[in-house]
C-alpha cells in the first residue's frame, strides 16, 4: 500500500509508474486554501470532491498524478461506504479508499492492480469477506494532525459494522531500498518489527495493531524504493460473527436459464397468445428454472389482428397491445415463481416508438431495457428510435443485463455492463435469414470471450404470412460460455434444434467465472490496457 501518512509525505514522490490507471499529466497546483481555524468533518466522499482530491494526489504523487475522474466515480458507484474523507473548511484534505474482497479469490500472491481491478474497483464484492485498503493519502499541510490515524479508525469501523473478519493491504516498504545490499527483505521486516529500523510505512501499519502475514513479490513491479516488494498486514475484527447464509434466501451458485425458441403462429386474441406464453413459463417453472429467456418481438402475431394498414401504423397498434401482456407475464413470473425475460415488443411514448425487453422479476417487480440500436430495417419500416440508458440487473439468481438482437454487435455496451457486474447476458433477437442469425451468434459468443460472462441467445421460428416485415424467421437457440478449461471446449454450453420450437435449460455456474476472473488462462477483463483505451457511458446514468 502507498501511503502518505503524518511527515512521509516527502516519501511518495519517488513513485513508479506501473499504477497504469493513473493520468500522466502533471499540471500547476496551489495549496487549498484555509484558515487557521480548523473545522474537521469526517465523511464519505462525494461526486463533488474530485477537484480537492486530484490537487491533493498530484501533490502527494507528482510522478504518477491522479486518479481520473471516471475511476474516481467508479469508486463511489461501486462502493460508497468505503470512500472516507476529512474535510476542513469545505475542503477535503485527507483521503481513505477501500473496497470489499472475496479473499480466497484473491489470495496471497496478488497484485495492486489485480485487486483494485485497474483502478475501478470492478473487482468489489459486496458478499465478500475482507475490507481491502488500497489508499491512503494526506494534503502536506495537515501532516502533523494525526489524520491519519483518524482514517485508519474509520476503516477499522467501518469493517466491523459490516461484519467483515479482516482488514487487508499490501504494505511498500519504501525504506528497504537503503539496506537491500545488506539483507533481504525478511530480514529488514524482522527488524523493522523489533524496532531496530523504522520504515515510514511498514512502521505506521504496526503501530495501528496490524500484524504481518507475508511478503509479496511484484505488488508494484516497478516500485524501485520497496525493490518490488510489499508487506501483506492484517487486522482482524474480533467482532467478527461468521455469517450463515439463510436456507430461504441464498444466493444462488448455481443458476438454471430457460430459453423459449418460439414458433410464431397466428392468434385470434391476447388471451390465445398469453395461453401459449403461459404453458412455456409453466414447462420451465416445472423444470424449476431461475430464467425463462423469451424472444423479440415474440408477440408480433398480434399485428394480425389490426387492419391491414401501413407497416409504420401497424406496429404502433401493436403497441396498445404491451401492456396488458406485460402485465399479464408479470402475473405468471408471480405465480409460476420464475424471472422471466420478456423478449421485446414495440412501446409507443411521448409520439416515440422504441423497442422494449422487460424483466419481471418473481417478486413481482418489473424493470425494462430499451433497444439501444434499432436496426436499419427497424427504423425504416416502422420508425423505431433507439434507448438512452443501460444498466445490469440485480436479481436473486445473479447479476443479469439484456441487450436486445442487435446490441449485441456492438462490443461496448456489454462491456459497460461486465464493468458492472453482468454475470449472464440475455440476448433476445430476431432474424429472418441464416446470414442475420449468424451475425448474433457470433457476436454473442465473442462477448461470452471477451466479457467472462455466460450469454444466453433465443429467437423465433416459423412464418406470419399476414404480418408486413415480419414474414419470415431463423433461430437457433443458445447458450454460450466463456472459452476456458473450467468450460465447454467450444464455448458451447447448448443449442438448440435450428427452426424448432423447443425449449433448450441449462445449468451455469456463477463459482467458475470468479475462478476465470482470477485464475483463468487468459483474464481479459483484468488485462486490459487501460492506459491506453477504455470504453465510457457517455449517456443518462
Amino acid at each position: 500500500m502507498r501511503y502518505n501518512i503524518n511527515k512521509q509525505i516527502h516519501m511518495c514522490n519517488a513513485r513508479m509508474h506501473d499504477r497504469t490507471f493513473f493520468m500522466d499529466t502533471i499540471v500547476e497546483i496551489s495549496k487549498p486554501e484555509h484558515s487557521d481555524v480548523h473545522r474537521l468533518k469526517l465523511r464519505n466522499l462525494k461526486p463533488e470532491d474530485y477537484d480537492d482530491i486530484r490537487e491533493t494526489m498530484l501533490i502527494v504523487y507528482p510522478h504518477l498524478g491522479a486518479w481520473p475522474r471516471d475511476h474516481y466515480l467508479s469508486m463511489l458507484q461501486r462502493f460508497p461506504e468505503g470512500q472516507i474523507g476529512i474535510e476542513d473548511n469545505g475542503h477535503v484534505v485527507a483521503v481513505v479508499l477501500s473496497l470489499i474482497v472475496d479473499y480466497e479469490e484473491f489470495g496471497d500472491h496478488h497484485t495492486y492492480k489485480e485487486i483494485t481491478g485497474g483502478g475501478t474497483l470492478s473487482t468489489h464484492d459486496p458478499d465478500g469477506d475482507v475490507l481491502y485498503g488500497i489508499e491512503v493519502f494526506v494534503h502536506p499541510d495537515y501532516r502533523d494532525m494525526r489524520l491519519g490515524r483518524r482514517l485508519y479508525d474509520a476503516r477499522k469501523n467501518l469493517c466491523r459494522q459490516l461484519n467483515l473478519r479482516a482488514v487487508v493491504s499490501g504494505a511498500r516498504i519504501p525504506g528497504y531500498h537503503t539496506h537491500a545490499d545488506k539483507m533481504g527483505p525478511d530480514e529488514y521486516i524482522d527488524l523493522v518489527k523489533r524496532k531496530e529500523l523504522r520504515d515510514p510505512i511498514l512502521s505506521f501499519q504496526l503501530a495501528n495493531d496490524f500484524h504481518v502475514r507475508r511478503i509479496i513479490r511484484d505488488y508494484i513491479p516497478n516500485d524501485a524504493e520497496s525493490c518490488g516488494y510489499a508487506v501483506l498486514v492484517e487486522w482482524n475484527n474480533i467482532f467478527y460473527q461468521s455469517k450463515k447464509p439463510s436456507a430461504v434466501n441464498l444466493r444462488k451458485s448455481t443458476v438454471r436459464v430457460g430459453s423459449v425458441q418460439w414458433q410464431m403462429r397466428s392468434v385470434k386474441s391476447v388471451d390465445e397468445l398469453m395461453h401459449h406464453i403461459e404453458f412455456f413459463v409453466d414447462a420451465l417453472a416445472g423444470y424449476k428454472c431461475d430464467f425463462a429467456l423469451f424472444p423479440e418481438f415474440f408477440n408480433i402475431a398480434l399485428m394480425g389482428l389490426t387492419p391491414e394498414e401501413s407497416p409504420a401504423e401497424s406496429i404502433r397498434t401493436l403497441a396498445q397491445f404491451t401492456e396488458p401482456v406485460r402485465d399479464a407475464m408479470r402475473s405468471l413470473a408471480l405465480s409460476y415463481n420464475i424471472n422471466i425475460v420478456a423478449g421485446s415488443m414495440p412501446v409507443y411514448e411521448n409520439s416515440e416508438l422504441y423497442n422494449v425487453s422487460y424483466l419481471m422479476r418473481r417478486d413481482g417487480s418489473i424493470e425494462s431495457q430499451y433497444k439501444l440500436h434499432p436496426t436499419p430495417d427497424e427504423r425504416a419500416y416502422w420508425g423505431v428510435r433507439g434507448g438512452d440508458r443501460l444498466k445490469v440487473f440485480d436479481t436473486d439468481a445473479g447479476k443479469i443485463g439484456i441487450l436486445v438482437c442487435y446490441d449485441c454487435e456492438f462490443p461496448e455496451p456489454a462491456r459497460i455492463l461486465a464493468d458492472q457486474g453482468m454475470q449472464i447476458l440475455m440476448v433476445p433477437f430476431w432474424t429472418d435469414t441464416k446470414n442475420g442469425y449468424q451475425r448474433v451468434r457470433h457476436c454473442a459468443q465473442a462477448r461470452a470471450i471477451e466479457n467472462e460472462c455466460y450469454v444466453a441467445i433465443t429467437g423465433s421460428c416459423g412464418n406470419l404470412p399476414k404480418v408486413e416485415n415480419a414474414d419470415i424467421q431463423y433461430s437457433q437457440s443458445a447458450v454460450f460460455t466463456p472459452s476456458d478449461f473450467a468450460f465447454p471446449h467450444d464455448g458451447v454450453a447448448a443449442e438448440s434444434t435450428p427452426n424448432t420450437e423447443m425449449t433448450l435449460i441449462v445449468d451455469l455456474d456463477l463459482n467458475k467465472l470468479k475462478v476465470l476472473h482470477e485464475r483463468g488462462g487468459v483474464r481479459n477483463l483484468r488485462d486490459r490496457r487501460q492506459d491506453l483505451y477504455r470504453v465510457e457511458w457517455l449517456g443518462p446514468k
